[in-house]
């Protein structure tokens, strides 16, 4: 390292990001011309997702992923994505640019199945397991899936579209189950010994597609190409290797080997990208819940030594809010946090005051950034507990007026990214895509400020959303089904605070004339179409029309303190 790593006093947070990043430094940077603008990259990564999923082959004999009573070896991994992916190009015809969805929970297949996808020139759609059939009906249509690698729940709710589109499907952990017309099981049809096919897999192809919800009533496809998840995947390496340098392992620490537990869904960008894919390519152990459950969880840190947990700020909540906390040896827990959802400061104290070594973490990233983004942790946490924190060089940031113009430090205003890591569109919406990504930076619809220092702070959303536990859900999409029912005269759909979840949702309706409509029935309908996170916990039901402001838009402020009172 260079002269100013090796100095005795601590390192600034400037001072080791120049130092990782200097000419000869795996994390050294350099412009690149993306697109006809100049773009500050890592030289050194890699040129695909093919080539980072490969890294894996250098230690095949260790253990990579920990599922229930399973255990597979970076070995057994690669054997099943290699025949997966052979299957998929010689069996199943998928050439480069064909879209292969994986709508599954959180098994060992999922992981081999993106890696497989991506490594033959396939795009990955990834599916909300929680989606209804018409939900899953829209996102296999609007991404033209030709092959679907489903658990048996998945395929059930999508055998209506396969039938009618002529979709063909791998079913995992189904043996015992008959399957709809167009699948298979996927142990039938992947031979583990045949070997990866050889196709050239080029930095600017697209590499994935993940749904994020829209304004507008549906999800909209995020494209990502392999330069922007590889460039995402450095800069979260990057942002390691400079804590590292600033709070180096003090003498005599016995350090456990990193090791993450996997807590969030494959299908949300946290899992899969910052989570999943960083310890796919580095070599560390991932364990694997079945569903979310703090006891369990414990039990599974305590068990495998975990070392870094990255979830939403409500599942820190339940770990420290069991009654087996106390119990359960949480010692080589290093990193506590995540992000997908604001961590209220009075979090950030009991993480940093309750574990033995675990230090509070959280990044602030989209669906759209690939999940990167400005990061806080250890010290610069506590003594930030409300920003989330500060970018690394590929990353630039800044904060724009209602004009568009540039604001000044500590001026609030919408927050905007720009970087090798963003998607390069919307699938299929060239609409959509225009008005969030503008001259090449990308308009979050958060608004914030970045103080003196670098660091940033989300202050609010500008766009209307609810974050219920880590899930986004958007009032036009609830409020689109709502108004389809008949006894429905207006409904505005809003979010209101919640202890664990941070935000529930609430409706305030108003019915049409001699309508008999209950909460209860309400309910019942948005769940015929949504999935249940976006079903209204609390309804309440007006007279009269719902409050509008002087051009005729419903005031949500004035009905969500009303509810409040």
């Amino acid at each position: 390292m260079n002269a100013v790593a090796d100095s005795a006093a601590p390192l600034t947070f400037d001072q080791a990001t120049a130092a990782v990043t200097s000419p000869g430094q795996r994390f050294e940077t350099a412009t690149l011309d993306l697109d006809g603008r100049p773009t500050t990259v890592f030289v050194n990564a890699p040129n695909s997702l093919r080539d980072w999923w490969a890294t894996a082959r250098a230690r095949p004999d260790e253990t990579y992923l920990v599922y229930e009573d399973e255990r597979w070896t970076f070995a057994d991994v690669m054997a099943c994505v290699d025949g997966l992916a052979h299957a998929l190009v010689h069996d199943l015809g998928v050439g480069k640019g064909d879209r292969v969805a994986i709508g599954m929970r959180n098994y060992p297949e999922w992981i081999c199945g993106i890696a497989a996808i991506t490594s033959v020139g396939g795009i990955s759609v990834s599916l909300n397991s929680w989606w209804t059939e018409d939900e899953m009906d829209f996102a296999l249509r609007d991404s033209g899936t030709t092959v679907l690698l489903a658990d048996i729940e998945r395929v059930e709710r999508a055998a209506a579209t396969m039938a009618d589109v002529g979709i063909e499907a791998l079913v995992v952990r189904a043996a015992d189950r008959s399957l709809p017309a167009g699948a298979r099981h996927f142990d039938e049809v992947v031979d583990r010994t045949q070997p990866m096919p050889d196709v050239d897999v080029l930095p600017d192809d697209d590499a994935t597609i993940l749904y994020t919800s829209g304004t507008t009533g549906r999800p909209k496809g995020a494209v990502s190409t392999h330069r922007a998840v590889v460039q995402a995947l450095m800069g979260f390496s990057c942002r390691g290797a400079v804590e590292r340098l600033r709070n180096p392992p003090v003498p005599d620490d016995v350090v456990d080997p990193l090791c993450f537990i996997l807590v969030v869904p494959l299908f949300h960008v946290t899992g899969c990208v910052p989570v999943m894919m960083s310890t796919f390519a580095g070599g560390v152990k991932l364990v694997i819940m079945y569903k979310w459950d703090p006891e369990r969880a414990l039990e599974l840190i305590e068990r495998e030594r975990v070392t870094n947990l990255v979830g939403v700020p409500t599942m820190s909540w339940d770990l420290l809010e069991s009654p087996d906390f106390d119990r359960r040896d949480t010692s080589s827990l290093r990193s506590v946090g995540g992000g997908g959802a604001p961590a209220p400061p009075e979090l950030v104290k009991r993480v940093e005051s309750s574990f033995a070594k675990g230090r509070p973490s959280i990044g602030y990233g989209m669906t759209e950034t690939n999940a990167y983004g400005p990061q806080n942790t250890g010290d610069d946490y506590v003594s930030h507990p409300r920003s989330t924190g500060r970018g690394t060089p590929i990353l630039e940031l800044k904060v724009i007026g209602t004009d568009g113009s540039e604001l000044g430090t500590g001026e609030l205003g919408e927050i905007c990214f720009k970087g090798p890591h963003l998607i390069r569109g919307y699938w299929n919406r060239p609409d959509a895509t225009a008005e969030t990504i503008v001259d090449g930076w990308l308009r979050s619809g958060d608004l914030g400020r970045i103080d003196e220092d670098g660091f940033v702070y989300v202050e609010d959303r500008a766009k209307d959303m609810i974050l219920r536990g880590g899930e986004n859900i958007y009032c036009a999409e609830v409020e689109a089904i709502l108004y389809e029912h008949p006894e429905v005269y207006e409904a505005a759909v809003f979010g209101v605070p919640h202890d664990r979840l941070g935000e529930e949702v609430a409706v305030a309706v108003n019915l049409r004339e001699g309508a008999s409509l209950d909460a209860d029935g309400l309910r019942s309908f948005v769940a015929e179409h949504l999935a249940g996170f976006k079903v209204p916990t609390l309804v309440r039901f007006h007279d009269t029309q719902l409050p509008r402001n002087a051009s005729g838009k419903i005031l949500k402020r004035d009905l969500r303190d009303a509810l409040a009172d």
